[in-house]
């Protein structure tokens, strides 16, 4: 099933994409769903369930809800007004921008931890109270990844969606390669000849330069930040370290044969912190992951190109490219952590940071698919278990174990002759059956692995 450039590559407000985007987005639609009655609201009570409960502190995911709860989107909030303190300070919320209502953090938010819904393990439930507190309003939503969300009647077991209206599905590999040969395609092409069903050419690569933008932004203030990161941890900001470093190597003529690897570990670095310290990020498949691709696509315009040939085409091809592979990812697997593991998360980004890279170095269909398959191959199994609930430890350094992964995932599979023994979409259906299997103490609930045995 497709699905839009805006629905993978997102904006959002750091650091979790099913902990902080999908619940902002479902709070935010809780408010205009109780449009007129917003005036005999009196207080609003909030059920985290499962994953969102226990990880719920350390992930924003309060402050996530605050903040759609105020009626905001994450695009147009602005970071240096400080809303959650004000609300802290003075006890009240502006529901919606328009009715004052009580509010404390400690009594409007239950963290329901011993409840996992069974329709997905991100689960959250908002009832709007009237002065009588009987209910005005009451919707169950579910975090699903990359920041997308479904009310309770739009969900089951596997997320259901009405098909975009667009020319070329697809629901496999095998379909993408057959539309491909016959329309005489790239992967690339079909993408865009689908968004330009949904929306204008100028639209599409209007928000593609943004999305680009917002990247690199991210890996430039991320070099530049220093300081502790938000949370119990008090974990150092390690990029601009690393930056200096690097800067002095680069002066006094280091010969180092690995010198270019460095470098995209500062840029997924650099993105990781900025996410980490919730910074506006833009999901790649997710905010857990967002380092991922931004490194990737920082190393071809740097070093995998000869700077006269490097064009902003290259990030279309690239960006529309990871995109087609991250849809097969959303309609037979998952990119939440909380269902399957970091290998929906990272596993995924580095799956689609492959396969854009090839493209970008002019690989055909079969060494795409190869480097997306290998960018996942050797990710299986990859639990999620941040420390403290925190999207630091161990994602800052995963994400840039993943960059460089996705790097030479696709320079094997350039190098190959297009001949290898096992498909993208057989690949994906291990990650899916692997995830199912993973006990819930690896799937973003920090009870296990590293969440478990390092204290600190």
């Amino acid at each position: 099933m497709y699905y839009s450039l805006s629905e993978i590559f997102a904006i959002g407000i750091g650091p979790s994409s099913s902990h902080t985007v999908g619940p902002m987005k479902a709070a935010k639609r809780f408010v205009d769903n109780l449009g007129n009655n917003i005036t005999s609201v009196k207080t609003v009570k909030i059920y985290l369930y499962g994953s969102l409960a226990l990880t719920g502190i350390g992930h924003g995911t309060l402050n996530a809800v605050a903040y759609g709860l105020l009626g905001f989107e994450a695009d147009k909030l602005d970071l240096s007004k400080n809303y959650i303190e004000t609300i802290r300070q003075e006890k009240t919320l502006l529901l919606g921008g328009i009715k004052k209502i009580p509010f404390e953090f400690e009594k409007n938010f239950v963290l329901e931890k011993q409840i996992f819904l069974k329709e997905h393990p991100n689960g959250m439930k908002l009832i709007a109270l009237n002065e009588n507190d009987k209910p005005v309003l009451e919707e169950t939503y579910f975090s699903v990844g990359g920041g997308t969300i479904a009310r309770l009647d739009e969900i089951g077991q596997k997320i259901e969606r009405e098909p975009l209206a667009v020319p070329y599905q697809f629901s496999s590999f095998a379909e993408l390669r057959e539309i491909c040969k016959a329309q005489n395609m790239t992967i690339s092409q079909v993408v865009l000849a689908n968004e330009k069903a949904l929306y204008s050419d100028e639209d599409t690569h209007k928000y593609l330069k943004k999305i680009v933008r917002i990247m690199q932004e991210n890996i430039d203030n991320g070099i530049k930040a220093e300081g502790i990161l938000p949370g119990s941890i008090k974990l150092q900001r390690r990029a601009s370290g690393m930056y200096q470093n690097l800067q002095k190597r680069f002066e006094n003529n280091f010969d180092d044969a690995l010198y270019i690897l460095d470098w995209v570990n500062l840029w997924a670095f650099a993105v990781a912190e900025e996410n980490a310290a919730g910074g506006k990020i833009i999901t790649a498949p997710t905010m857990g992951s967002a380092g991922i691709i931004p490194a990737v696509m920082r190393y071809y315009q740097r070093f995998a190109h000869k700077k006269a040939y490097y064009d902003e085409k290259a990030d279309i091809v690239f960006l529309t490219t990871a995109a087609a592979i991250c849809c097969l990812y959303r309609t037979n697997a998952s990119i939440s952590g909380a269902e399957v593991g970091c290998q929906g998360e990272v596993g995924v980004a580095c799956s689609m940071a492959a396969a854009g890279l090839a493209a970008v170095m002019g690989g055909n269909i079969n060494q795409i698919e190869n480097a997306a398959e290998i960018g996942m191959e050797h990710n299986l199994g990859l639990t999620c278990d941040p420390i403290k609930g925190l999207v630091q430890i161990p994602c800052i350094e995963r994400n840039a174990m993943a960059a460089i992964k996705a790097v030479n995932a696709s320079r094997l599979a350039m190098r190959n002759s297009g001949q290898y023994k096992v498909s993208l979409d057989s690949i994906i259906k291990t990650m899916y059956e692997t995830g199912l299997s993973l006990k819930n103490d690896y799937k973003e609930t920090s009870l296990g692995g590293l969440a478990k045995n390092v204290v600190c």
